[in-house]
C-alpha cells in the first residue's frame, strides 16, 4: 500500500527545483521511496485522489489566444493600410471615386492574404500535447493498471516497456537494458542507457541524467520502472511548452523597416501637398478649391499604392522559387528576414551531418584499414596498403566485423522505395557495425546461423561494455562457444590479457596495450566515435580457467575478464558532402555559423573544423555546464569569437540567441526537437527539419527544410536577400516617376503661371494606379543577382528608403525622365503652335494644343518608365548579361502600358476623364527613342561601377 502524502509533504515531491532533483537522483531506490513517501507497490487509489486535488492533471496548458476578430482587424490597420484607406478617401475627396475604391481594394486583398497566412501560423503548444500519450501504465493498490496519462500524479510508479512514450518525469528504480530516446529533449538520435543505480557525478544537465526518464521521450529498447516526480508543466516537457507560449516572437527587420518607410512616406507626401498647396494659392493666385484638390492630387501621387502587392508578390514568387530548393516557408516576411541574417545558429546531426553512422576505420594489431561509403547503405569497400580487403582475407579482421555485429541488436531494413533511406531500429551505432561487416563480405543470416547468441550480458553505464555469448558451429582456440565484449576501449583493454596478431593469440604487453590507447586517443581528438572489440573462448582450451557451464553463471564477472583483444571500429556521423561549399558561401556572405549541439564537445568541435566552420586558433567549446556558470557580458565576449556550444540545454540555446539579438544579430535558428522551440520561435528567422523534425519545432517555426540540409538554409537566404533586393528596386521605380510628376508642376507653379500646366492630376493618378503598376510588380519576380552572396549581410537598421535610393531614384533616373516628359511637352508645343495667354495656369481642357501637349507629357513618362523598369532589375549587372526580354511579368507590364495609354488617348469616353488626345506619329517616333537612350545611359555608368569594382578587387589583392 502507498503511504500517505498528508499537508506536510516535501517540496521534493514535485521537485521543482534543482536541490530536490540532485536529492532525487543522488538516492539509492529505498531512499527514492522515502523522499517520494511511495512505495514499490505504488499509491493507493485515495492517495493518488489526494495528490491530484493537490498537484493537478498531469497536462500542458494552453495560453490563451487572441480573437481571430482582433487578429483579421489587425491587418487593416497597421501604419500602411492606414495610409491606403487614407489615400482612397482622398480620392473620393477629389472626385476620383474609381481611384479611390481601386486603392481600397489594393488594401482589403493584402489583408484578407495577410490573415490567411497567420491563421497557418504556429500551433506550438498543440503540437506539444500530440507529443504525450493518452495512457500510462502504472501500479496503484498493488497493481498493474492502464489509467489516462493526465491522471498521474508524483510518487505513482510506472512500468516502461519498448515503444512506450512517457508521460511524465520519473526517477528510475528498476532497469533491464532500459533505453531511451531522448531527441526531443537533447535533439540527439542515440538512445541514452537509463540505469537505476544513484548518480553522483556533477555537472550534468538534466537530460544526461542516466537514472532520471522525462516526460515526451520513449522507451527505444528493454524495460524498466520509474516513480513520477514531476508532472504537468512542472516537467522538463512543460517547462519547454511554457517557454515556447511565452515567446514573443521576433518582428522582421521588413516589418520595421516598412513601418518605417510608410512613416518617411507618410510626412514627405504630406510636406509636399502642402508645398504645391501654398505654391498654388499664393503664387499663382488659383482659387482654393483648385488649389485643394490640386495638392490632394500630389499627395495621392506621392503615395506608393503598389508596395504593399509588391512585397506581397515578391514574397510569394520567392517562396516558390525556395520550395523548389527545399525549403518551405510558412509566413512571407520571414523570407526577407532570411536574407538579414549574420548569423546562424545550427545543430549538428541530420543538418550539417547525414544522421547516419559510419564506420570509417578499423584497426588491429597488424594494420589501420579505411572503409570507403557513407551512411547504412552496404555501399563501400575496405581498403589497407593500396588494394581492398575482404574478411576473408585477414583472421584478425575477420574476428573484428564477426565481433562488431554479432554484440548488438541494432536491425537495418531495405528502403522499399528507390531514393529512400535505409530504415534503423535500435542504436544507430550497432547498425553501423553490421554495415561495415557487410562491406567486408559477411552475411549476417549466414553467420548469425552459424553462431547462434545463446546469452547477452547488456550494456550499462556503470560497465560502459556490452557482452553476447554464442554457440560455435566449428570450435575456435578450441571452444565450442564464444563471449564478445564491444564498448570502451580503455574498459575492454584494461581487461584484455591477450591479443590476437596475425590470427595468433599473444600475452599482451604493456607496449601493445599503449599502442592501442595511443591508437583510441588520435582517433578520438579527430572527434570520431571508437568501440574496442574483443573476444573469450568458454570451454576447451579454456576450461582450466574455471569457466562455468551453467548459463546462469554466466555473469559480467564471470564472462568479462582474460579477454582477447581484436582491434577497434572507429566511426562518426559523416557530414554532408554539399554543407562544406554552403559554409564557405556563408563566410563569403560575411554570415557567421554557431553551432549548438546536443553532442560532445570534441565531436562538435571536430566537425565544425572539418566543415571550416571554424579555422585557426581561439575556438572556444562551451558545455551547458560552463555555460551555466557564465554571466551574459562574459557570454557575449565568448560570442564574439569563434565558438562552439555543446551539451546544451534548451533554456540554453534560447539564451544564446537572445544574447546574440542583443548584440544587434539577426539570427536564424535551426533545429529539429521539442528542445529547440523556444529558441525556433525567438529566433528572427526559426528553420526546424522537415524530415527528422517534431511537429512542435515545425509549428513553432518560420521556415521547415524538406531535405533537412544546411546548404538549403544557403539557398534560402540567397532568395531572402533577392527580396529585399526586389524590394529596394520598386521602391527606385516608383520614386523616379515621382520627380517626372512633380516637375511639371513645379515648372507650373515657379513660372508663375505663364506654364500652362504640364501634367494633370488625373493623368498622375494614372501612371501611379495604372501603367506604373505591372511593371513594378515584375520587378518583385526578379531572381538573385549573381553578386548578391558577395555582398556582407544588410545592416538591420539601414533603411528601405536611404540617400542612395532617394539620389538614384530623383536626381538619376527621375532627372532622365523629367527631362523626357518636359521635353516632349515642349516638343508638341513647338510643332502645334503655344496655347493662347487665357489658357495660362491650371490649363483649358478645351483647347486641342494644350491638352495633345500634356498627352505628350504623360506618355514621355510611361516610356522613360519602359526603360528605367529595365534600368532597375540590376544593381551593377548589365541588363542583356541577364536577357533583356528573361522577366516575363515586366514585358507583360509594358505590353499592358502602351495598351493603356494608346486607349486612353484614342477611345473618346476615357480621353474627357483623364484630359488626353491622340498623338501623331511624330510624337510616337519620339517616344520609341526614349527607352534605347535611357538604357543605353545607365548601362554606361553600370558599365564604369563595374570597372571600378574590380580595380578596388584588384588593389586589395
Amino acid at each position: 500500500m502507498g503511504s500517505s502524502l498528508g499537508s506536510g509533504a516535501p517540496a521534493s515531491v514535485a521537485a521543482t527545483d534543482l536541490d530536490a532533483l540532485d536529492a532525487i537522483r543522488k538516492a539509492p531506490v529505498d531512499g527514492v521511496f522515502g523522499q517520494l513517501e511511495t512505495a514499490r507497490v505504488g499509491l493507493a487509489s485515495d492517495e493518488a485522489a489526494v495528490r491530484q486535488g493537490r498537484f493537478g492533471k498531469n497536462v500542458i496548458q494552453s495560453e490563451k489566444k487572441k480573437s481571430p476578430v482582433i487578429a483579421f482587424l489587425a491587418n487593416f490597420t497597421h501604419l500602411m493600410a492606414v495610409l491606403l484607406w487614407v489615400a482612397g478617401t482622398i480620392a473620393f475627396i477629389a472626385g476620383l471615386p474609381e481611384l479611390g475604391v481601386a486603392v481600397w481594394l489594393v488594401n482589403i486583398i493584402n489583408g484578407v492574404f495577410s490573415f490567411w497566412q497567420e491563421a497557418r501560423a504556429s500551433q506550438a503548444t498543440e503540437a506539444l500535447k500530440k507529443m504525450l500519450p493518452a495512457y500510462a501504465t502504472v501500479i496503484r493498490d498493488g497493481q498493474e493498471q492502464k489509467i489516462l496519462a493526465e491522471d498521474l500524479v508524483p510518487g505513482d510508479v510506472m512500468l516502461l516497456a519498448e515503444g512506450d512514450k512517457i508521460s511524465a518525469d520519473a526517477r528510475v528504480i528498476a532497469s533491464s537494458d532500459l533505453q531511451v530516446n531522448q531527441s526531443t529533449l537533447n535533439g540527439e538520435s542515440t538512445p541514452s542507457r537509463k540505469t537505476a543505480d544513484a548518480v553522483l557525478e556533477e555537472g550534468l544537465s538534466a537530460a544526461e541524467i542516466p537514472n532520471l526518464v522525462f516526460a515526451g521521450t520513449s522507451v527505444s529498447e528493454g524495460n524498466g520502472r520509474a516513480v513520477v516526480f514531476r508532472i504537468g508543466m512542472d516537467t522538463e516537457f512543460g517547462k519547454i511548452a511554457s517557454l515556447t507560449q511565452n515567446m514573443q516572437a521576433a518582428e522582421s527587420p521588413l516589418t520595421r523597416q516598412l513601418n518605417r518607410l510608410t512613416k518617411q512616406v507618410t510626412i514627405f507626401a504630406m510636406c509636399m501637398g502642402i508645398a504645391f498647396f501654398c505654391l498654388s494659392l499664393f503664387v499663382v493666385n488659383e482659387p482654393f478649391a483648385s488649389s485643394f484638390i490640386f495638392a490632394l492630387g500630389m499627395v495621392v501621387a506621392f503615395i506608393p499604392e503598389g508596395l504593399l502587392p509588391t512585397v506581397t508578390l515578391s514574397l510569394a514568387m520567392a517562396v516558390q522559387r525556395m520550395s523548389r530548393r527545399n525549403a518551405l516557408v510558412k509566413k512571407l516576411d520571414s523570407v526577407e528576414a532570411l536574407g538579414s541574417t549574420s548569423v546562424i545558429c545550427t545543430d549538428k546531426t541530420g543538418t550539417l551531418t547525414q544522421n547516419e553512422m559510419t564506420v570509417n576505420h578499423l584497426w588491429t594489431a597488424t594494420r589501420e584499414y579505411e572503409i570507403t561509403g557513407v551512411g547504412y547503405a552496404p555501399e563501400g569497400q575496405i581498403e589497407a596498403e593500396g588494394r581492398s580487403w575482404r574478411a576473408v582475407d585477414d583472421a584478425d579482421l575477420e574476428l573484428l566485423l564477426e565481433g562488431g555485429l554479432l554484440c548488438g541488436n541494432a536491425r537495418l531494413a531495405e528502403p522499399e522505395e528507390e531514393g529512400k533511406r535505409y530504415e534503423v531500429y535500435g542504436d544507430p551505432t550497432e547498425a553501423c557495425l553490421i554495415v561495415s561487416a557487410q562491406k567486408g563480405g559477411i552475411d549476417r543470416a549466414e553467420l548469425e546461423a552459424r553462431m547462434p547468441r545463446v546469452k547477452e550480458l547488456p550494456f550499462e553505464s556503470r560497465r560502459k561494455r556490452m557482452t553476447t555469448v554464442h554457440a560455435l558451429e566449428y570450435p575456435l582456440d578450441g571452444a565450442r562457444r564464444i563471449a564478445f565484449t564491444k564498448g570502451a576501449p580503455n574498459e575492454v583493454v584494461r581487461l584484455s590479457t591477450h591479443v590476437r596478431v596475425n590470427g595468433v593469440v599473444e600475452p599482451m604487453t604493456e607496449e601493445l596495450r599503449q599502442r592501442v590507447m595511443e591508437a583510441n586517443d588520435t582517433y578520438a581528438a579527430d572527434g570520431l566515435r571508437v568501440l574496442a572489440v574483443a573476444y573469450r573462448p568458454l570451454d576447451g582450451a579454456n576450461a582450466e580457467a574455471g569457466i562455468p557451464d551453467a548459463m546462469s553463471d554466466y555473469t559480467p564477472e564471470n564472462i568479462e575478464c582474460n579477454l582477447t583483444f581484436v582491434g577497434l571500429e572507429v566511426m562518426m556521423d559523416p557530414p554532408r558532402p554539399e554543407v562544406a561549399a554552403a559554409v564557405a558561401e556563408c563566410h563569403r556572405a560575411g554570415i557567421r555559423i554557431v553551432m549548438i549541439t546536443g553532442d560532445y564537445g570534441l565531436t562538435a568541435a571536430s566537425i565544425a573544423r572539418r566543415l571550416k566552420i571554424v579555422e585557426g586558433e581561439g575556438l572556444s567549446v562551451i558545455s551547458g555546464f560552463e555555460l551555466s556558470k557564465m554571466g551574459d557580458e562574459e557570454l557575449k565576449e565568448k560570442l564574439a569569437g569563434q565558438v562552439v556550444f555543446a551539451r546544451m540545454a534548451p533554456e540554453q540555446k534560447l539564451r544564446v540567441v537572445t544574447a546574440l539579438q542583443e548584440m544587434g544579430e539577426i539570427v536564424a535558428v535551426t533545429g529539429d526537437g521539442v528542445n529547440d522551440a523556444p529558441a525556433l520561435k525567438k529566433a528572427d528567422i526559426g528553420v526546424a527539419m522537415g524530415i527528422t523534425g517534431t511537429d512542435v519545432a515545425k509549428e513553432a517555426a518560420d521556415m521547415i527544410l524538406t531535405d533537412d540540409n544546411f546548404a538549403s538554409i544557403v539557398a534560402a537566404i540567397e532568395e531572402g536577400r533577392a527580396v529585399y533586393s526586389n524590394i529596394r528596386k520598386f521602391l527606385l521605380y516608383i520614386l523616379n516617376s515621382n520627380a517626372p510628376e512633380a516637375v511639371p508642376n513645379a515648372v507650373y507653379l515657379l513660372s508663375g503661371g505663364a506654364v500652362p500646366l504640364p501634367l494633370t492630376t488625373m493623368q498622375i493618378l494614372t501612371i501611379d494606379l495604372g501603367t506604373d503598376m505591372l511593371p513594378a510588380l515584375g520587378l518583385g519576380t526578379e531572381p538573385p543577382e549573381e553578386t548578391i552572396m558577395d555582398q556582407p549581410p544588410r545592416d538591420p537598421n539601414e533603411r528601405l528608403l536611404n540617400r542612395r535610393v532617394l539620389v538614384k531614384a530623383f536626381l538619376w533616373y527621375g532627372l532622365m525622365a523629367s527631362i523626357v516628359a518636359m521635353a516632349g511637352y515642349f516638343l508638341v508645343n513647338m510643332l502645334a503652335g503655344w496655347p493662347g495667354i487665357p489658357l495660362a495656369g491650371l490649363g483649358n481642357d478645351s483647347d486641342p494644343v494644350y491638352i495633345q501637349a500634356t498627352t505628350m507629357t504623360l506618355a514621355g513618362i510611361i516610356f522613360a518608365q519602359i526603360g528605367q523598369v529595365m534600368n532597375c532589375r540590376t544593381e551593377t549587372t548589365s541588363v542583356f548579361k541577364i536577357g533583356l526580354f528573361s522577366n516575363r511579368r515586366i514585358l507583360i507590364g509594358i505590353v499592358f502600358e502602351v495598351v493603356l495609354l494608346v486607349i486612353l488617348t484614342t477611345f473618346p469616353p476615357l480621353q474627357g476623364v483623364f484630359h488626353t488626345a491622340p498623338l501623331a506619329w511624330q510624337d510616337y517616333a519620339f517616344l520609341c527613342c526614349v527607352p534605347p537612350v535611357v538604357i543605353a545611359i545607365e548601362e554606361i555608368r553600370k558599365a564604369w561601377l563595374r570597372r571600378r569594382e574590380r580595380a578596388r578587387a584588384a588593389a586589395k589583392r
